[in-house]
């Protein structure tokens, strides 16, 4: 295979299972032809789906060393690949792009969040610093996206801002594969009543308004996903909603399907933080293509998604009242539930599903490969 058909994808934060990285740009790359690699901490090192996953094994005991060490492993892996094109998936291993540049390599950038508007939301950063750290981190990813050969981004609002700073910029959105999650079966009898939530779990994403909203209905919980701030689960157990919730921790792609197989309803309240506001979260959609109807935010942009397509209720994500009538509303009205559902998959299917967006990945790769 020619040297111009070897590309990597780097990342120092994310897991080899990550459905951005590994199932769906990764996968649809080798499927496409190019010979693949991955490189990603803690994990073992073969093929899988085609793609050649390197692994190292990396401990940091802290953010600044992971930064450090972590990236530096991630640099010398990737040299020992010597590919044509790098793609690298975190906003930290921006500064390997000059030296990969500087022994000729092609490098895209995958910016999967507004990492400044981010920023602003983070708890664990002093309140008077993070609009000084927000800045600053912008100053900083704008300098190394501009030297990038491209920028993918995951949603059209970080497509605008990237596009200041480098015209070859494209929104390759985080839509769900269709042959992943599209449920043709009936759903088990147990998902009457049943809600869902599959996902990294928050403060910012809803879970405390989301378990407090469940003593306002008669709705059981299916919770899959890691808790991913410290004490945040001790808080959450303490909340009387948790006696209605099925913990499920992380799942597998196969896991994910059984919870919507189980589920009436898919949940996602995510906070009106500015990094949420124009953000378009897999799960809404996952949720959509699956035939769950579904509860959001009640966000210009989700409303223009699911209730001008009649797919859904959004309502006040802060308001947990109000999450629980909405909840029940769709219980008691199990044939509108359906319609919903319905016309969740039928938009899915028809536009917002990875098939589009792959397409778009590929496009970005066959002009890098003319350079």
């Amino acid at each position: 295979m020619s040297a111009s058909n070897k590309v990597c994808h780097l990342t120092s934060v994310h897991r080899d299972g990550d459905v951005r990285i590994f199932h769906k740009e990764c996968t649809s790359l080798a499927e496409a032809g190019f010979e693949v690699y991955l490189i990603v901490p803690n994990t073992s090192s073969r093929m899988e789906k085609g793609v050649n996953i390197v692994s190292f094994e990396s401990k940091p005991k802290s953010r600044l060393s992971r930064m450090h060490h972590t990236v530096n492993r991630v640099l010398n892996e990737a040299l020992k690949v010597d590919a044509e094109i790098y793609h690298i998936h975190d906003p930290e291993l921006l500064r390997i792009v000059g030296p990969l540049k500087r022994k000729g390599k092609k490098v895209i950038y995958d910016a999967h969040e507004d990492l400044p508007r981010q920023i602003l939301a983070k708890h664990w950063i002093p309140l008077p610093l993070r609009k000084v750290i927000a800045n600053l981190s912008e100053n900083v990813e704008n300098r190394w996206a501009s030297k990038c050969d491209a920028i993918v981004t995951a949603t059209p609002f970080i497509e605008e801002r990237f596009k200041q700073v480098n015209s070859t910029t494209v929104a390759v959105n985080n839509f769900p594969i269709l042959k992943e999650l599209s449920l043709d079966t009936k759903r088990d009898a147990s998902s009457v009543g049943t809600v869902c939530y599959v996902g990294g779990i928050t403060q910012t994403r809803g879970i405390i308004e989301l378990l407090e909203s469940l003593k306002y209905t008669k709705a059981r919980l299916l919770l899959a996903g890691e808790f991913l701030e410290e004490n945040l689960k001790e808080t959450a157990i303490q909340i009387e909603g948790w006696q209605k919730t099925e913990e499920l921790g992380f799942l597998d792609r196969e896991g994910v399907k059984g919870v919507y197989q189980r589920s009436q309803i898919g949940i996602v309240t995510l906070h009106p933080i500015s990094n949420y506001l124009d953000s378009l979260p897999v799960k809404m959609f996952e949720y959509m293509l699956a035939g769950l109807p579904v509860i959001a935010s009640n966000f210009k942009l989700w409303k223009s998604i699911i209730e001008e397509h009649e797919c859904g209720i959004c309502v006040d994500p802060l308001n947990p009242r109000a999450i629980g009538e909405a909840i029940d509303y769709l219980i008691d009205h199990p044939e509108l539930a359906t319609k919903m559902g319905e016309n969740g998959k039928a938009l899915a299917l028809e536009k917002y599903n990875w098939g589009f967006e792959e397409q778009k990945l590929l496009g970005i790769y066959e002009q890098l490969r003319k350079k």
